[in-house]
């Protein structure tokens, strides 16, 4: 089988595997320290207890973490060796300040674990709680600059395939870093609280009423709807971007072919055989307004593009699946807290199967984003400088590597989720809140 293929096959199974344990370390931190500040705010043991609950977990999926990342370190320089021979000197510095991010998180996540009542006044806790907030956030930060700087390429100057000039801060800050960190960061906000969320839903609805997970619900939800509607502005930006700066993707995600004013929306449909859309929900002039902010803005079609340098078009289903589960957690969250507001039908089982349901399509919509991202680059792996099949490794043995990393990861995964499982099945909320009371 063809090395690239099978690079780009192990490549993705690595991020994908990846980005469900990152997405949880970025988004994870904020809801602990929210609950601790609400719980010491309030007095109340219930958001105290979360606090540490959700730490516990964390942790867990912090070590997943570390694992997978290390891997993706390791595709880097064994399966796209001339990736990374002409782009190296260029991205180590987010790598290294990404490095500097975790540690800086990591030692401050073991002084919050251990500190727990070991102060006198519970507000010097919970401050520790703030570094490893912002250590999180910078990690995903500066490694999506990596990512950006493959799609808009700067703060370099290449010739005949070398390296000749490096301006490192430059190449951090490319044209894709304002919108690409502004969505990698609402996207994991959201999808964490959707996942804490749709736990105490879950308990919820078997049966399992407790004042526990209706407090934990309650704060997510707010929390949900708010980040969701930041998520959806932060695509916003994403559309503006990709309008200006990489108009092919743009128009690869809708299916439009033709330059044109007043350009619509496409949601679903098909291609026929001569590439006319069939079938599909078409919105007029929102494409335009998405690209370009107003109704009449002009939108490059694709076949302004040369055809071997157009991405893949089944784009388009990856763009409406965000789109889409962006709207429903949007209209989730609202129903229950306007619920909440008129106090009625609040633990409707129909509104927590919708909560329960947001938690893994929130995962699912932040897998479709990475995926348009990295395929809507095709065919390059930095975009007009080096395609995919000329920075790959020839190696003949990338199969069995994809077979080993395969097995690890369904161990990890294994190991993980029983962990957790053990973790908090036999320890209800109620139970460890008694006997912390009993113990104080």
């Amino acid at each position: 089988m063809d090395p690239t293929l099978l690079s780009r096959i192990l490549t993705a199974e690595t991020l994908a595997f990846h980005i469900i344990w990152a997405t949880i370390g970025v988004g994870v931190p904020i809801f602990i320290s929210l609950a601790e500040a609400w719980g010491i705010y309030k007095k109340d043991d219930h958001y105290i207890l979360m606090a540490r609950r959700w730490t516990r977990g964390f942790v867990i999926t912090v070590a997943v973490g570390v694992v997978t990342g290390t891997s993706i370190g390791l595709m880097l320089n064994l399966l796209w060796p001339r990736f990374m021979q002409l782009a190296g000197n260029v991205i180590s510095l987010p790598l290294f300040l990404e490095t500097f991010a975790f540690f800086f998180e990591a030692i401050f996540l073991g002084i919050y674990l251990y500190t727990w009542d070991r102060f006198r006044k519970p507000i010097y806790h919970w401050l520790t709680s703030i570094p490893i907030i912002i250590g999180s956030a910078l990690s995903a930060v500066f490694i999506t600059t990596v990512n950006a700087f493959m799609n808009t390429p700067a703060g370099v100057q290449i010739e005949n395939g070398e390296v000749t000039d490096i301006y490192p801060l430059a190449a951090m800050f490319n044209p894709a870093t304002p919108s690409k960190t502004a969505h990698v960061l609402s996207s994991s906000y959201v999808a964490c609280a959707f996942l804490l969320g749709g736990i105490a839903a879950h308990a919820l609805l078997k049966g399992r009423h407790s004042t526990y997970h209706q407090k934990g619900l309650k704060m997510t939800m707010i929390a949900g709807l708010i980040l969701s509607v930041a998520t959806a502005v932060a695509g916003d930006m994403s559309g503006k971007f990709l309008a200006k700066n990489v108009p092919e993707k743009l128009a690869a995600a809708e299916w439009h072919f033709e330059t044109q004013q007043e350009a619509p929306l496409i949601i679903g449909g098909y291609l026929d055989e001569n590439q006319e859309v069939q079938g599909a929900i078409q919105i007029p002039w929102a494409l335009s307004i998405l690209g370009k902010g107003k109704p009449d803005g002009e939108i490059i079609g694709l076949n302004d593009f040369p055809v071997d340098e157009r991405p893949p078009l089944y784009l388009h289903y990856l763009f409406d699946g965000m789109v889409l589960i962006g709207a429903f957690l949007i209209l989730i969250s609202a129903l229950f807290l306007y619920a909440w507001w008129r106090r009625r039908n609040l633990w409707h089982p129909w509104l927590l199967r919708g909560i329960v349901l947001g938690a893994p399509m929130s995962f699912l919509a932040i897998e479709l984003g990475w995926i348009y991202a990295e395929v809507g680059r095709q065919p390059w792996i930095i975009r007009g400088v080096m395609r995919v099949d000329a920075a790959s490794t020839t190696a003949d043995h990338v199969g069995v590597l994809l077979v080993v990393f395969t097995l690890l990861y369904i161990t990890l995964a294994v190991i993980a989720v029983s962990v957790l499982r053990r973790l908090f099945h036999h320890h209800s909320p109620e139970k460890e809140l008694e006997e912390r009371r009993i113990i104080l």
